[in-house]
């Protein structure tokens, strides 16, 4: 069902009169106006958020910032109908109620999702850093790579965001929090002669960043990269680093998905208690695991530990309440707002590739997974899209490595691979004990088979 919706903003006059209202008591107010108007249920969506990037180029700090954004979403029911209006800034309640209840006139019925509860007060995550604390990593940083390497030149941004959350709705449900994060990236570019080379790496984390470790990465590549050498061909092993293994998974994440299974998308959909994937892979969802965990869903459903995948075994789709429904299972607290102006949909905050039991008990490093080819290919930056819920891929290695005999040979040029996800897990070789967050995705460097490499000798 396409649902029709609407955003205010804050130039509209009519809402110029209310700037004074306070935010804490205007959701409320919102709730009231709501059921006063004519709804029979009624929540309100409210985001702030804070944020400082830091931002070098040219090897120099460039600019610092601030940045600060605040809306809320108003979603309600008339006769079973859906209205969804959103605003940004101050904002008329009686404007936003107004434009909701015509908006559900233009949509079809259908059953109401609230979540019912209590007024729950989460603790708060993370910790604020100040912006010369930023600087300073971000200058540590920097001079680390260049007394290495002093002819590259180095960008980066440093960035310190806290995000503010609250749900609540007609059905009693009271609750919000505050999470504040730390995010860096490093990038190193070296131009030698005609050939260009560009290393990136990054960090999210709460509390503390470590440029150290940062730098360690890149440092590493551009020591893999002190030579080019001709690449291969044909069906090799290929070695994913944690930071380009985040393409399989994404496939995998669409594959999980209920509402996928519902369209008739996902090729999993009828696989249940079946094996997937190879025995050594176990995927799992854990509310409080690292920086991009949450208390609760966008439905205001509290999140809990899943496992979706138990040894190669499909034990369990995530979805948020009508996915749920439709499925049979209920929600997994996984209705997520891809934005404020949208509907919770089924999504991912938080996967977690954990190894299965052989490789768990070698739990081996990333240089003693490079030691394991005689005959491979390292991916550590990849140029292109993923490979969607089909699978299907073909990438060009933007920056990759050829092994021989356990021993890194020097950088591949002019190299793409190709094959499908699905296959490549269930020809699993090895998971390492090297597992890094890239994105919202904990995951360890991976060796696959069934993959096909095409270079230019």
């Amino acid at each position: 069902m396409a649902v029709v919706s609407s955003r205010v903003t804050a130039d509209d006059s009519s809402i110029m009169g209310s700037e004074e209202l306070h935010q804490s008591t205007l959701v409320e107010q919102l709730l009231d106006l709501a059921v006063r108007s004519g709804a029979e249920a009624a929540e309100v969506f409210q985001s702030r958020s804070l944020s400082r990037p830091v931002f070098f180029e040219a090897n120099r700090l460039k600019q610092l910032e601030s940045a600060q954004a605040e809306g809320m979403a108003l979603r309600l029911w008339q006769d079973g109908r859906p209205g969804l209006a959103v605003a940004y800034g101050p904002v008329d309640p009686q404007l936003l109620v107004d434009r909701a209840l015509a908006l559900s006139k233009l949509n079809d019925p259908e059953t109401i999702e609230l979540t019912s509860g209590a007024r729950i007060e989460y603790p708060d995550l993370g910790e604020f850093v100040a912006v010369e604390q930023l600087v300073e990593w971000g200058k540590e940083a920097i001079a680390l790579v260049r007394d290495a390497y002093p002819d590259v030149i180095c960008e980066a941004e440093w960035e310190c965001e806290a995000e503010t959350t609250r749900l609540i709705n007609t059905a009693g449900l009271d609750c919000g929090y505050t999470d504040t994060t730390l995010g860096c990236s490093l990038s190193a570019e070296w131009i030698r002669g005609d050939d260009f080379l560009s290393v990136y790496d990054g960090q999210t984390q709460r509390g503390t960043l470590d440029p150290a470790a940062l730098v360690e990465q890149v440092l590493l590549r551009l020591d893999w990269s002190q030579h080019n050498t001709p690449s291969l061909s044909g069906k090799i092993p290929i070695l994913f680093t944690s930071k380009a293994a985040d393409m399989l998974w994404g496939t995998v994440q669409a594959a999980l998905s209920g509402k996928q299974v519902i369209e008739g998308a996902s090729p999993w959909s009828d696989r249940l208690n079946e094996l997937v994937t190879s025995e050594e892979l176990t995927l799992l969802q854990h509310p409080n695991a690292g920086p991009f965990s949450c208390p609760f869903d966008d439905e205001g459903t509290p999140t809990r530990p899943i496992t979706f995948i138990e040894s190669g075994v499909l034990k369990l789709f995530y979805a948020d309440r009508t996915t749920g429904r439709a499925l049979g299972s209920g929600t997994t607290g996984n209705g997520f707002r891809p934005g404020l102006g949208s509907y919770p949909t089924p999504g991912l905050f938080n996967l977690l590739v954990e190894p299965g039991a052989r490789s768990r008990s070698t739990n081996k490093t990333l240089d003693q997974l490079i030691a394991s080819l005689d005959n491979g290919l390292i991916v550590d930056q990849m140029l292109g899209g993923g490979a969607g819920i089909s699978g299907e891929f073909s990438i060009n290695v933007d920056l990759g490595y050829r092994v021989k005999n356990g021993q890194i040979l020097g950088r591949v040029k002019d190299t793409m691979v190709s094959g499908n996800v699905y296959t490549a897990l269930k020809q699993l070789i090895e998971l390492g004990g090297d597992a890094d967050w890239n994105g919202s995705c904990y995951t360890p460097s991976i060796i696959v088979g069934g993959l096909s490499v095409t270079g230019r000798s």
